[in-house]
């Protein structure tokens, strides 16, 4: 199962080289069902393969200037507090289990899981869905929507603590949205605020002292990283927009099938 689960890596990789994103939602049930990794430390990890995989993802976009700095940081603050303050505190005082259905017990696994499957499920729509084009313009100065920003950053925080993912498919709606921002450059910079928050959301583990084995993390991310290049190579000959509803559906299959085999 081993050997499956590290070409999930590097499919993971590809999709993100290949349509952008999106494959970083698959990383915990990697984890979870092919190499048998709980699913509270699973999140732990997905932190962090996510948070480096965005990081070389974004490289690409640096170099073509498709990073809006000032709106990642506006944006990026309070998801990155609260990202961190959902992993430090709020994981660690999750109860286990969480709560009893007469003989159906909810265990502190199970309820991250099935809240993990239907974030694939709401990200799978985000993948699916044909939205109209948005034109690339914008040199028009950017009036940020302070109250709305704080509060977008605090959900997409809570949710990347809670379930590992990076949150993209909240992330780039809200930079369209609220920044005004044209769509290759909401991608580049959702890709900065995933890597920051993530990454120094994966502090807040390593602060209360959460043990990694940090021979497999660093070799499932490098398979990952190296998925990012092959996905990159393949997007010069391969449409990723006519994958990713596709790719959607993928998503949106496993989300019902982790809900359906935890709850079963």
């Amino acid at each position: 199962m081993e050997i499956i689960g590290y070409l999930g890596a590097i499919l993971m990789g590809v999709s993100l080289g290949l349509i952008g994103g999106g494959g970083s939602i698959l990383t915990v049930p990697i984890l979870v069902y092919l190499f048998n990794v709980n699913a509270e430390l699973s999140t732990a990890y997905s932190l962090f393969i996510v948070g480096l995989t965005s990081l070389f993802g974004s490289f690409t976009h640096m170099r073509m200037g498709n990073i809006h700095w000032r709106t990642a940081i506006v944006f990026g603050i309070p998801a990155i507090i609260s990202v961190y303050i959902t992993r430090h505190f709020i994981v660690p005082a999750i109860p286990d289990p969480i709560a009893n259905f007469g003989s159906f017990q909810l265990g502190k696994d199970m309820g991250i899981l099935i809240l993990f499957a239907a974030i694939m499920v709401l990200a799978s729509y985000s993948m699916i869905k044909k939205g109209k084009p948005k034109a690339d313009t914008t040199d028009e100065e950017i009036k940020y929507n302070y109250p709305l920003i704080l509060a977008e950053g605090l959900i997409v925080g809570l949710v990347t603590g809670l379930v590992g993912a990076g949150g993209g498919f909240l992330i780039i709606p809200a930079l369209v949205v609220l920044a005004k921002l044209p769509m290759k450059q909401a991608v580049g910079t959702s890709l900065i605020i995933i890597a920051s928050k993530s990454l120094l959301g994966f502090l807040g583990d390593l602060g209360r002292g959460q043990a990694i084995d940090w021979n497999f993390l660093l070799v499932f991310s490098a398979i990952a990283v190296g998925g990012i290049f092959l996905g990159a190579f393949l997007s010069k000959k391969i449409s990723g927009e006519k994958l990713k509803p596709a790719f959607g559906w993928f998503v949106l299959i496993m989300g019902i099938y982790i809900i359906v085999k935890t709850l079963i």
